[in-house]
């Protein structure tokens, strides 16, 4: 038996494996962060002296590890560059630029929810250890994860790294595992190794560049999800 998500059309199978783990990307999925990265990212540019990226050419590289994302955006910079940039965009991130980052409506109460029914969950983010730690402790929700990897800690996305590594750290295998993202680069990840994944479209990715990674389902906001555990 079949049950259609009636807003998007993805398949999503009933019987399926039971889900004993969720795994969440971060930027786009959990937190608002995309226009602080966009900014960041082109005010970086701009004090390296490097040609400023469009909002939109920033937000397909966010969720990969910086070094990627900086291959992509300025591919004929030198190792001395990039280090600038790395500076640049980290500074502004944390310390000048002040856009909002809040958490997407009904985030916590989403993670509250799978936690009080023994579902364990986790991170898979692009962003350095450093910085989820931080994001951790600024939102208050460090403690509903049992782990987390980062971009200093593994493979970039899309390469599904991050996942083995948490499943093989949990002893959970991928088919009871689940990523939910934004991301082309959090499907591709769950999809090279055959772990169930959720598209949420209130991220920097849409239904049409999601549903080509064949997800469980394709959600607009996080409480959606729990329809689908």
């Amino acid at each position: 038996m079949v049950q259609i998500d009636k807003a998007h059309g993805s398949n999503i199978e009933s019987g399926m494996a039971e889900v004993n783990l969720v795994i969440f990307d971060w930027d786009g999925t959990v937190m608002d962060s995309i226009g602080r990265i966009v900014s960041s990212m082109q005010a970086a540019a701009g004090l390296t002296g490097l040609a400023v990226p469009s909002s939109y050419a920033v937000k397909q590289i966010i969720g990969l590890s910086l070094d990627p994302a900086f291959a992509v955006l300025f591919p004929s910079t030198d190792s001395t560059q990039r280090a600038q940039l790395f500076e640049h965009y980290r500074d502004h991130y944390t310390i000048y630029d002040t856009t909002p980052t809040p958490l997407f409506n009904g985030a916590e109460q989403v993670l509250k929810t799978l936690a009080e029914q023994n579902v364990l969950l986790a991170v898979a983010t692009g962003k350095a250890r450093k910085g989820l730690d931080r994001m951790f402790a600024e939102t208050g929700l460090g403690h509903y994860f049992v782990t987390s990897r980062c971009a200093d800690e593994a493979e970039s996305k899309p390469h599904p790294d991050m996942l083995l590594q948490i499943s093989q750290q949990l002893g959970i295998k991928p088919a009871n595992a689940m990523m939910v993202g934004d991301t082309s680069h959090d499907m591709k990840m769950a999809q090279a190794i055959a772990m169930p994944r959720v598209g949420v479209t209130h991220g920097v990715h849409g239904a049409d560049v999601l549903s080509q990674f064949q997800p469980k389902a394709i959600i607009d906001d996080l409480p959606s999800l729990l329809a689908h555990i």
